[in-house]
Formats: structure tokens, C-alpha cells, sequence
């Protein structure tokens, strides 16, 4: 079976644990791929690999800085990931609220029970 392509959006590419780490570490601020590569302890040709990829969906943006290149998160590309894990944020917000009720319910039921000596 054919692997899919990792460049065709944001979900499919931060399906790689290195290129989620290198964003973890854009999202502290600009970086050059030598800092990246002294960090992840990976090769300069896997980091720039990763970087390309996530240039590609939009994730990264690279700016010169004389012979350097600086890469940044743009969080525009990764707005999808975030979306579709609100919906989960609020089910889950949704059922601990439901949980939290019932267990309170039960507490009070348990207490008055004390109170009447059953």
C-alpha cells in the first residue's frame, strides 16, 4: 500500500513526532536549522526534510537573515488541527460536567441519608 503524502495538509503532516517537536520548539520563537539541529539531535538533512514538509502545508515560515534562515510557526495552517480538537475539548467538557452533576447528586443523596440515621 502506498504511503500517503505527508504534504497534503497540516493533520497528515504533524503526524511525524519530529516535525511536532520542531514546532513545539518554533513556537518559542524563530529558530535557524542549526539550533534545531543542536536541540533534536537529528542531522541538518532531516531537520531541513521536516521543515520543508511543513513549509509545504504552511505551518512554517522561513525569513532571511543574511546567509541564515529563520523558520517560525504560522498558526494559520495549523487553525484545522485545532478545530477538529475543539469538538473533542467540548464532548469531553460536556461529559466531566455530566460526571461532576451525578457525583455531587450521589454526595448529597449520601449525606441526607447520614442525616436520616439510614
Amino acid at each position: 500500500m502506498a504511503r500517503a503524502a505527508t504534504t497534503t495538509d497540516a493533520f497528515s503532516a504533524v503526524a511525524e513526532p519530529a516535525r511536532r517537536e520542531i514546532l513545539d520548539l518554533l513556537a518559542g520563537g524563530e529558530r535557524s536549522v542549526g539550533d534545531l539541529v543542536g536541540t533534536l539531535g537529528i542531522g541538518q538533512p532531516q531537520v531541513s526534510k521536516h521543515l520543508r514538509v511543513l513549509r509545504l502545508v504552511g505551518a512554517v515560515q522561513a525569513r532571511e537573515q543574511g546567509r541564515r534562515r529563520l523558520y517560525r510557526v504560522d498558526g494559520r495552517a495549523l487553525r484545522p488541527i485545532h478545530d477538529w480538537v475543539v469538538g473533542f475539548e467540548r464532548a469531553c467538557t460536556e461529559r466531566f460536567e455530566a460526571i461532576d452533576g451525578l457525583l455531587n447528586e450521589l454526595s448529597e443523596k449520601e449525606r441526607e441519608d447520614e442525616d436520616d440515621g439510614t
